[in-house]
Formats: structure tokens, sequence, C-alpha cells
């Protein structure tokens, strides 16, 4: 066992300091999120969806960094990523609206300005809408119209409409403490 740690040093050493420095990245990028979203009053749940991107992200920073630092070449590492992504972006160009409303949801939980409770009007020529936020997902918002129908909306045409703020909802605070 000793001659294993003691081969093995350097390689255990930088696998202990990559996983550290990772954990604090990862805990200061979790912590800034929280703090958006709580100064933007977005929904707890929004915010948890942030973290999950964020787990990804440090995952696959880790899995690169480790990989490097347990002898895999950089030139093995680089064909493993670029066929990975390759397959990856065969399999999303056919799927890119999924993509899209993915990249939409993002780009909704930094900046859009209307919150869970809130009725809206979206302005489509073809189907107006006039409802209630009741939840905004990955991919789509829970519309809930005043007749009672639930409309799931997708984040990527909610963008590229014209919306507009009928009244303003009640917050719902659930889970505000939790991180």
């Amino acid at each position: 066992m000793y001659e294993i740690l003691s081969s093995y040093r350097n390689e255990i050493a930088y696998t202990i300091i990559t996983v550290i420095v990772l954990l604090i990245i990862q805990f200061i990028l979790r912590k800034a999120a929280h703090r958006v979203g709580q100064r933007g009053e977005i929904h707890i749940t929004r915010t948890r969806l942030m973290f999950q991107y964020i787990n990804i992200l440090i995952l696959l920073i880790a899995a690169f960094l480790l990989s490097l630092a347990w002898g895999v070449g950089l030139a093995e590492l680089s064909l493993v990523f670029s066929s990975v992504f390759a397959v990856l972006g065969v399999a999303l160009f056919a799927i890119w609206s999924i993509l899209s409303n993915i990249t939409s949801g993002i780009i909704l939980f930094f900046s859009f300005p209307y919150k869970i409770g809130d009725k809206i009007r979206i302005h489509d020529k073809d189907l107006p809408i006039e409802a209630i936020i009741e939840d905004i997902k990955a991919f789509h918002l829970h519309l809930r119209t005043l007749e009672g129908e639930l409309i799931t909306y997708p984040n990527n045409l909610i963008l590229q409409k014209a919306v507009t703020l009928v009244e303003k909802g009640d917050q719902i605070d659930e889970g505000k403490e939790a991180l």
C-alpha cells in the first residue's frame, strides 16, 4: 500500500488540490447564483436549476483536469473530447429546439422580469395568451389561463414574443432559506 501511495504521490496530491479548488469554485458559483436569485426575487426552484447547471460544468472540468493529472495525454484527451462533442453536436443539432429552450431557460433565469404568480399577456398574432405564471422550468413556462387551462409555453418563444405584465402576483417564498 505504501509503495502505491509513494509511486502516485504527485497524482494523488494534484487530485486532492483539484477537488478542493473545484469545490471552492462550485461553492462560490452556487452562492453567486443564490445571491442573483434573491436579489431578483427569483423562485428557489429556478435557482436550484442553475445549481444543476453549475454542478454539470464543475463535473466536466473535473473530468478534464483529473484525466490530465493521471497521465492521459493531451492528444488522447482532445481526441476523446472532440469525438464526444462531435456526437453530441450531431445529436443536439437533430434536437436543436431542446437546446434552444435550455439556453433560453438560462437567459430567463438572469433577465426575465416576470415572476411566478404574475399575470402576463403574450402578444402573439396567432394565439394571444393572458395567463398567470405557475412555474418556470428549464424548457418551458407553465401558464394558467383565466379559464383554468394549463399551457406549457416554450422558453425560446417567450423570448421572441412581446410580453406585457397585466397584474403583479404574490410571491411565494417557499424554500427561501435553502441553498
